[in-house]
């Protein structure tokens, strides 16, 4: 019933304006249709196939914005809400009509988004440097926006623990520029930090990278696994996604590498419920561009190809089997035969 009442006063805050939805108008115009299967979703690796859907596409969902990220899908709303920072706005797709409205203005510049376990929202805010819950009557939350008497940098993405647990990173990049939130000093360093909100308090559970980003659990929250987008420092380092141990659910241990996305970078990742590790991808030219699907392994076993940097996704649909990709300017969709591992 909750979260019936929130899906509802959330549906109410969207405004009234809706933006049309948009085909895929480059390489698949009117003249340029798809013949299945979609050679966009690429099987490297056989272990890749059961989960390539042989008549579903890639879909362009909507185009409009100018850097889409933070995907989180409300199945008791059947939306999706996905964040556009620099336009310093929160839209939301309806998965029946297809129709797109602004859901918040202004979202204080919000970046990543999550649902807590009692389905609410959980956003990353760069411009306040602050993590939110928005509540079931609509109410805005601070949960945190200070850590040991200084600032956060500018919380980017967030993952929650089956324990409620909140973990978050914070790189701080929107305190780098004023195009996605303002220019300000940074009082932390790059960290990782673990946040309950039922006792108070955070912790940092990792410090080891220049600017940790998106974040995931495996499906048995065993391992948890980190993109750090720093800039390498050296010829020949690597971009790297890594993966720590998950020591009684509150801290970290073993860092290493999980797998190096070089020449391109990661952004954005999530896990299925086989362990795969859906990552998004970028910066890297044509042919990089999308989404890269590794095995808990660390191999390669397919890629799903878009026309524009890819920033981040989710899994969400009535089955969770709709891969959502927030990409550049553009939000994109396609069905895979398989279902995410983490959804409230």
């Amino acid at each position: 019933m909750q979260r019936r009442k929130f899906m509802n006063i959330s549906a109410g805050a969207a405004t009234a304006l809706a933006l049309k939805p948009w085909a895929w108008a480059n390489a698949r115009d009117a003249k340029s249709l798809t013949v299945y299967p979609d050679p966009a979703v690429e099987v490297i690796d056989p272990r890749f196939a059961k989960y390539k859907v042989g008549n579903a596409a890639v879909e362009r969902l909507y185009t409009g914005m100018r850097w889409a990220e933070g995907p989180v899908w409300f199945a008791d709303g059947r939306y999706l809400l996905v964040s556009d920072i620099p336009n310093n706005r929160m839209l939301r797709w309806l998965e029946e009509s297809g129709e797109v409205s602004v859901f918040r203005s202004p979202s204080n510049y919000s970046n990543g988004n999550y649902r807590d376990r009692q389905g609410r929202l959980l956003t990353c805010e760069h411009d306040t440097r602050r993590i939110t819950r928005t509540e079931y009557d609509g109410t805005i939350t601070v949960l945190i926006d200070y850590y040991e008497g200084k600032r956060l940098n500018a919380p980017n993405d967030v993952a929650v623990h089956s324990d409620g647990a909140i973990w978050f990173s914070d790189p701080g990049y929107g305190i780098m520029s004023n195009y996605e939130g303002h220019k300000a000093a940074f009082e932390l360093p790059a960290n990782v930090y673990r946040l309950d909100p039922k006792a108070g308090g955070a912790t940092v559970v990792a410090s080891d990278m220049d600017r940790p980003n998106g974040l995931c659990f495996s499906p048995d929250e065993k391992k948890l696994y980190i993109v750090d987008t720093g800039i390498p420092k050296h010829p020949g380092d690597p971009r790297p996604i890594r993966v720590y141990d998950v020591v009684d659910g509150v801290r970290l241990k073993n860092g290493r590498l999980f797998v190096n996305m070089s020449p391109g970078s990661s952004d954005g990742i999530r896990c299925d419920v086989d362990g795969n590790v859906w990552s998004a991808a970028g910066w890297a030219g044509e042919g990089y561009n999308g989404v890269h699907v590794f095995a808990p392994d660390g191999v390669l076993i397919g890629k799903v190809h878009l026309p524009e940097t890819c920033a981040n996704l989710c899994f969400g649909g009535t089955k969770r089997n709709r891969l959502f990709m927030a990409a550049s300017q553009s939000l994109y969709a396609v069905y895979v035969e398989t279902q995410g591992a983490q959804m409230p």
